[in-house]
């Protein structure tokens, strides 16, 4: 067991506040309560993906539709449940009848204090084309899952990277039997 150190600021910005405990350093999110990651697969058994140019890695990167909790002004009290129907319909222009949550773990335990609740979305409709807020520019994929590893080495030859957060979907999924 660690004694528990106090955290230091170090610097915070608009969107990420970087911290210190001891000797590491380390980011959070800022007005944010947490993060979802929702994996979309319809009655055909196609998954929804998304792609998106990433800042950070310089790269387009192809994702399950994700997103934060309590960051829309005067939703900041929206549970992870509420945010994960809200940023499947935003980013991809689905809806479910239900979200089952399926685990929740950290994205990066050694740099980020952020937590990501995954969650299967149920009975999907497409109503809208999606694509993201004003701030994102989203291209929403559906791949028959019987395809997802040719298509995936596919988009990782037109240089995009692949988030493994799609197989941690995939895998949390199969263990509820999708």
């Amino acid at each position: 067991m660690h004694d528990e150190i106090a955290s230091e600021t170090l610097y915070q910005g608009k969107y990420i506040t970087l911290q210190k405990k001891g000797s590491w350093e380390f980011v959070s999110r800022c007005h944010v309560t947490g993060t979802v990651g929702i994996l979309a697969i319809t009655e055909n058994r196609e998954i929804i993906l998304i792609e998106q140019f990433r800042p950070p890695v310089n790269r387009r990167v192809i994702e399950i539709p994700a997103g934060l909790v309590g960051d829309v002004p005067n939703e900041e009290l929206e549970t992870s449940t509420e945010a994960a129907h809200r940023e499947l319909l935003e980013e991809t222009g689905y809806v479910a009848e239900s979200m089952e949550y399926l685990a929740e773990g950290p994205s990066s335990a050694g740099l980020s204090t952020e937590l990501i609740s995954f969650f299967q979305a149920v009975g999907l409709k497409k109503v809208s084309d999606g694509g993201g807020d004003n701030s994102e520019h989203i291209t929403v994929h559906r791949v028959p899952l019987e395809d997802l590893s040719a298509w995936i080495n596919s988009k990782r030859s037109e240089g995009c990277l692949v988030d493994y957060k799609i197989f941690a979907a995939l895998y949390l999924a199969d263990s509820q039997k999708i």
